[in-house]
């Protein structure tokens, strides 16, 4: 996308079918964002230069997925001044996604990194909207809609029960 003001990164384009959903919300609530793999272990000069770079590019989120091990959030959140959202990610090498979970949900002081539930990319990417809609009135009441949406969904259903 031209002028993405979102990056989506993951470590493995296994994490793809997980990341995705993040950029599903994205698109539903017409947020430019860029999707990419930046490994932190295999391209940790690509991942450097990323999260040296991404707010000079524009970008204002960052959303990082990763499993295992799961050091991509906490690395680029290391280096970069924007916030990042870690999606801990359940991989086949992963204890159950616990590893994943706790490397990302455990920074130490001074390196925060928001993080979602396991392979909970969707609320990374409601998440990441909202943090955007603070200065951006429009997007503001996109949000404010896709709310009442969900509660009148809610609502039917209790109607039914």
């Amino acid at each position: 996308m031209k002028n993405p003001i979102i990056s989506i990164i993951m470590g493995s384009d296994s994490d793809l079918p997980v990341m995705q959903e993040a950029a599903k919300m994205l698109d539903l609530f017409e947020i430019p964002y860029e999707i990419t793999i930046v490994s932190a272990h295999r391209t940790p000069k690509r991942m450097f230069d990323f999260a040296e770079n991404a707010h000079k590019r524009g970008i204002k989120v960052v959303i990082a997925g990763a499993g295992g091990a799961a050091h991509l959030p906490g690395m680029v959140a290391a280096i970069t001044p924007l916030p990042v959202i870690g999606v801990p990610v359940k991989s086949s090498n992963s204890i159950d996604g616990w590893d994943s979970v706790l490397s990302i949900l455990q920074m130490p002081g001074g390196v925060p990194v928001a993080t979602v539930a396991l392979n909970g990319a969707k609320n990374a990417g409601i998440l990441a909207a909202q943090i955007v809609s603070t200065s951006d009135p429009n997007l503001l009441q996109k949000l404010v809609a896709y709310k009442n949406e969900l509660e009148k969904i809610v609502i039917e259903k209790a109607n039914k029960v």
